[in-house]
């Protein structure tokens, strides 16, 4: 595997990371909510310089449904992003507070919750679209003489994981954040962190199991 390569991995990893965490601002407070998010921004920056080919690459070739519809999710993806952070920047009061903006905290918190969850939501279903570059080097590291094995441990825990998924997106209200229902987020302060970080990060295994097996789907479908 290439430097560049692993240095998009290694990014792509801590993202990830930092989106569960910035997903418990509850728990981690106010500061270090915006201190994690500033990091979010800056790899976020770095994650699009890294993968800039994708852009140059947008008007050649032919766009198949898959073409099509990864393309929606990065676009929508990107949009999200970009409504967190400008909403971020008005809503700071430490790390951007230097910046002379003028902007409404009314209008902003709404656009934070709603930008930040669709964010979660497009960026789990981003890594499901790229999955099978993750579960090809797990194979490799597994070795030849376990695929059958391998793949049949990978889509049991993938099914467990979606199934515990589902039943934290129910329990966690996210539909409220994502269609605006209530600008306040449902949080349980007795329910113990490592619960919280596992029920969304199975929520997040939920939405790349839908994007990982629906690509499989379509693809069989094209073939036949």
């Amino acid at each position: 595997m290439s430097s560049r390569m692993t240095g998009k991995i290694c990014i792509d990893l801590a993202m990830t990371i930092l989106l569960l965490f910035l997903m418990a601002r509850q728990i981690t407070g106010d500061s270090a909510h915006e201190w994690l998010g500033a990091v979010m921004f800056i790899l976020w920056v770095v994650h699009h310089i890294l993968n800039f080919q994708w852009y140059r690459h947008l008007f050649r070739g032919k766009y198949a449904p898959f073409r099509i519809f990864q393309t929606v999710i990065n676009f929508l993806l990107l949009l999200a992003m970009a409504g967190t952070m400008v909403s971020a920047v008005i809503l700071s009061r430490e790390v951007f507070a230097f910046l002379p903006i003028a902007g409404s905290i009314a209008l902003a918190r709404p656009l934070h919750v709603f930008c930040a969850f669709w964010s979660f939501v497009l960026m789990s279903l981003h890594l499901g679209l790229h999955w099978n570059m993750i579960l090809g080097i797990l194979q490799k590291a597994d070795g030849p003489g376990n695929t059958k094995a391998f793949r049949a441990g990978i889509r049991t825990v993938g099914l467990a994981v979606a199934v515990y998924g589902g039943y934290a997106f129910v329990k966690n209200q996210i539909f409220r954040s994502l269609f605006l229902v209530s600008s306040y987020v449902f949080f349980d302060f007795e329910r113990p962190l490592p619960l919280f970080f596992t029920e969304y990060l199975a929520i997040m295994g939920l939405f790349i199991f839908l994007a990982h097996y629906g690509r499989k789907l379509c693809a069989r479908k094209v073939r036949k």
